[in-house]
């Protein structure tokens, strides 16, 4: 249940350290297996969505058919366009084109997919809602605690890189710096 707010200066090492947990960046010489297995528990969300070819719904497509292959009770399109609706997505950016999309409403689709998948214990999160509304904040901060706390969710723990003193105080219950390419766990929030 904790969220691990992860601050420090731009370049420090904060969105490498995400990457590196997410298995995205080769940080030794070891040879991993079961990295899709450890994909479904660990998802990394980016502070800006990659340019993925077509439209948000055909990405949610592609990783529901995926996910149906494997076996596993999967989410739907709907619980997660839900999702997206209660964060004031319209319905119709799920068709629009990736490269169409602001930067807030990329953020806010990635959110839902990662979140309404339901399949992430881990969400690792790279200044999530640095795109939007001070109110849309609010309200996506809120929607991510009450899931984390459900007891319908797989959801476990959320690291959080924010630059926001205010928001790692409101979100966290355990304080990381990231400084000098070392981390230092901080006895209370910044503010």
């Amino acid at each position: 249940g904790d969220v691990i707010a992860l601050q420090g200066k731009s370049g420090s090492g904060k969105t490498t350290l995400l990457k590196c947990i997410a298995h995205l960046n080769v940080y030794d010489g070891l040879v991993l297996y079961r990295i899709p297995n450890y994909r479904k528990k660990v998802a990394y969300v980016p502070q800006r969505s990659p340019i993925l070819p077509g439209t948000p719904r055909d990405f949610v497509t592609k990783v529901l058919s995926l996910a149906a292959r494997s076996g596993e009770p999967i989410s739907s399109f709907q619980n997660i366009t839900d999702l997206g609706a209660a964060w004031s997505l319209d319905h119709n950016l799920w068709d629009r084109e990736w490269t169409n999309l602001s930067g807030g409403e990329s953020q806010r689709i990635a959110l839902a997919v990662a979140l309404g998948l339901n399949t992430a214990e881990v969400l690792l999160l790279d200044e999530p809602t640095s795109a939007l509304d001070p109110e849309l904040v609010l309200l996506v901060e809120q929607s991510l605690l009450k899931d984390l706390r459900s007891e319908n969710t797989a959801l476990k723990a959320i690291v959080w890189i924010t630059h926001s003193d205010e928001q790692a105080s409101r979100v966290g219950t355990r304080f990381i710096q990231v400084s000098g390419g070392n981390c230092h766990e901080q006895s209370l929030p910044p503010v």
